[in-house]
């Protein structure tokens, strides 16, 4: 059975004028290989607002893969590869932006007019040196497309890897297990992990037991690598997602949107992107 490594309190960040929760990285842990940044974006949106005006405008990656959750409200991609998508709660936006992509995340046409919650976790994945400079692609996943594992008090969905026998289908360059997890009060799971995995468990709100350890809102926990399994018992109802991947164990040099394995790399990414190597994006709204 695996054991709590460290316990770590989401903090506040101001990300452009945006408030985000933030755990990943925290004070002491820059990254937990290959998982490189968590954000978790909750918010109301008041109304009476215009679709360019909210969200993130264009920006361009490379290296990695910026991949998002999303719980509450809809969010819309654009990008330089010509892919125009919007996916709801329950779904995942993944991008891989390989050798450079430029994107936008918007929000949902009618949800900056009309209102309403908006809710969705953004993490990133790192990539092999040998693959950071491949080509770039888009797989927007619903909630239909993506499988369930429906067990007493738990409802866990599987984005990537394999859970219980079932696979999900968002491809990776590096092997690894992505989850995301609804549990009942007292309900119970046990979550096989491979021995080669680093893996962490983030709680969107509730409570949990693991490892005789309390686990509340917004707070992430960093495993131990001994063990193949996790168990988890919830004293309140949890939305958690929980992320494992074998370690690329290669140096990480970043700047910015950028993740490369040295300085050389991420000055040819800045350079690459100024003259339009990442693609232009012009968001057109209607």
């Amino acid at each position: 059975m695996r054991t709590i490594k460290q316990i770590i309190p989401a903090q506040k960040v101001n990300m452009g004028g945006h408030l985000l929760d933030q755990p990943l990285p925290a004070a002491g842990v820059d990254s937990l290989d290959p998982f490189l940044l968590i954000h978790h974006w909750e918010s109301t949106l008041p109304g009476g607002q215009k679709e360019n005006e909210v969200g993130v405008g264009p920006h361009p990656h490379r290296g990695f893969s910026p991949v998002t959750f999303i719980f509450k409200g809809s969010i819309t991609h654009r990008d330089s590869l010509g892919n125009h998508a919007v996916v709801k709660d329950g779904g995942t936006q993944w991008m891989f932006a390989g050798k450079g992509v430029t994107h936008s995340e918007r929000f949902g046409k009618d949800l900056p007019m009309q209102g309403g919650e908006l809710e969705f976790i953004q993490f990133w994945v790192n990539a092999p040196r040998e693959h950071k400079l491949a080509a770039p692609y888009y797989q927007p996943i619903s909630l239909e497309e993506t499988p369930l594992v429906k067990e007493e008090k738990s409802n866990v969905w599987v984005v990537s890897g394999e859970y219980k026998n079932v696979k999900g289908i968002a491809p990776t360059y590096s092997p690894q297990l992505l989850l995301r997890g609804e549990i009942e009060a007292e309900g119970t799971i046990n979550i096989p992990i491979n021995e080669n995995y680093n893996a962490l468990m983030y709680l969107l709100d509730g409570e949990v037991e693991v490892d005789n350890k309390t686990l509340s809102r917004k707070d992430m926990a960093i495993f131990n690598n001994e063990g193949s399994e996790i168990k988890i018992r919830a004293t309140k109802k949890t939305r958690f997602i929980l992320l494992a991947g074998e370690p690329i164990n290669e140096p990480v040099a970043s700047y910015g949107p950028f993740v490369m394995t040295n300085q050389t790399e991420i000055m040819e990414a800045m350079r690459d992107a100024q003259i339009g190597k990442m693609g232009i994006l012009i968001e057109e709204f209607e």
